[in-house]
């Protein structure tokens, strides 16, 4: 093997957890050590596969104006790699910029930090031309350039490694940050490409060059639900990039589905509750788990649903039982959009009112374009001064507007028929 590497990104270290409501003492403890945790899990991997460097491709911190103690957990890793013979190469981005505060600490001295400008470092000092990693960092928090132009035309010879937080093919879920393209990145002669800034894995290019995004290692709020972890990457003797996925997340995130069709009792949506809960924690891999559970579907399970306090009772219930777990479970919170039984396709098919508010209501499902006017007309109302300390969490994602869409569906149709019509 000619290098053995981990790749990661987007710590976002002492990054607090998003979109909860007051939870448990223990539990909101075990979030505040979450990106701590999973940073010492990259830690861990990196001294048990014994490989030969960590690369972290930006967002260290949260903010730029980072928490010493996340400044001194982090410099506690690399001091852990550097005892173990392993090297470290860093470059900052958009939220760790270099004008960031940072307090005078010491780096190891098989830590390489890369500065404003690219620069050519080898991963072994006593083999010179057998790997380098070039990179380059955010002098400050907005860099809207490409920066791929300015690592150069690189040589053939020795395996290289370019290290960039950037935007690749104008990520719309991501700030255009450092914006480039894949086929500028194919045509760099760099080999390998380590990737931050996207907070979902993806491995955009295999064959060489290898182009890959690793994601952030733990999730933080619920639209980062899934496994979130690190890439072990091995480089053959030939040139041949072995790339293995390793979760090193603490808490997971998780969305679930709750379909009332079928179910006639609140007791029989209370056990079908109770096995969602159960198949979930099980698909969690022995890591804590926050969930948001969805009910929809029609039946008349709906009236009770809606009587005040039910879905309260229910959310209460749920972490009374679950957070006592460990691994433990926590109901961030339980979105209702059911309805009382309804014949929709007959009343979609009609040319009344009714009929042209479910049409509408299913363009909004899947036509972006039409989702997008909404979103416009939406910018006004979030961005008012008397709004936004209501809508802390600022403009809702596509996913969530589509939710909002569907419970307004539902409002309507029980104004506009009555709750007893089909």
């Amino acid at each position: 093997t000619r290098l053995k590497f981990v790749h990661t990104a987007d710590l976002h270290l002492d990054s607090p957890f998003g979109g909860l409501r007051s939870i448990a003492p223990e539990i909101a403890e075990t979030l505040y050590q979450a990106t701590f945790d999973a940073y010492n899990n990259i830690i861990d991997l990196c001294i048990q596969e014994q490989v030969d460097a960590l690369l972290v491709a930006g967002d260290i911190f949260d903010s730029a104006d980072r928490s010493l103690r996340a400044q001194l957990k982090f410099v506690d890793g690399l001091d852990r790699l550097e005892k173990a013979g392993i090297r470290s190469f860093i470059c900052h981005g958009n939220h760790d910029p270099l004008n960031g505060w940072e307090a005078e600490l010491t780096f190891p001295q098989g830590c390489h930090r890369f500065g404003p400008s690219v620069e050519r470092v080898p991963v072994f000092n006593d083999e010179p031309d057998r790997v380098a990693v070039y990179g380059i960092s955010y002098p400050q928090r907005e860099v809207r350039e490409n920066l791929v132009p300015q690592f150069g035309a690189i040589e053939s010879g020795p395996y290289t490694i370019g290290l960039l937080h950037a935007n690749v093919g104008n990520n719309p879920d991501h700030d255009s940050y450092a914006p480039c393209t894949l086929k500028e990145l194919e045509e760099s002669g760099i080999d390998y490409w380590a990737l931050g800034h996207v907070h979902t894995r993806d491995v955009l290019r295999e064959a060489s060059p290898t182009v890959v995004y690793p994601g952030n290692p733990q999730g933080r709020h619920r639209n980062e639900r899934g496994a979130r972890g690190v890439y072990i990457v091995e480089v053959g003797d030939d040139g041949q990039v072995k790339l293995d996925f390793r979760a090193v997340d603490v808490v997971r995130w998780a969305t679930s589905e709750i379909n009332i069709d079928a179910l006639e009792t609140e007791q029989s949506l209370l056990d079908q509750i109770d096995k969602t809960l159960i198949e979930c924690q099980a698909d969690a891999d022995g890591r804590h788990l926050i969930i948001r559970l969805m009910l929809v579907g029609r039946g008349s399970l709906h009236y009770s649903v809606v009587r005040p306090d039910f879905v309260d009772d229910i959310l209460e219930r749920i972490n009374e039982e679950w957070s006592r777990e460990h691994p433990f479970l926590w109901c961030e919170g339980i979105q209702a959009s059911t309805a009382p039984p309804f014949d929709r396709e007959r009343h979609r098919q009609s040319s009344d009112f009714v009929g042209d508010l479910l049409r509408l209501s299913d363009e909004f499902q899947v036509d972006a374009q039409a989702l997008s006017e909404v979103r416009q007309k939406l910018d006004y109302l979030y961005g008012h001064r008397s709004v936004r300390r209501y809508v802390r969490d600022g403009m809702p994602s596509d996913e969530d507007l589509q939710e909002l869409m569907v419970g307004a569906e539902m409002i309507c149709l029980s104004e506009l028929l009555g709750e007893d019509q089909t």
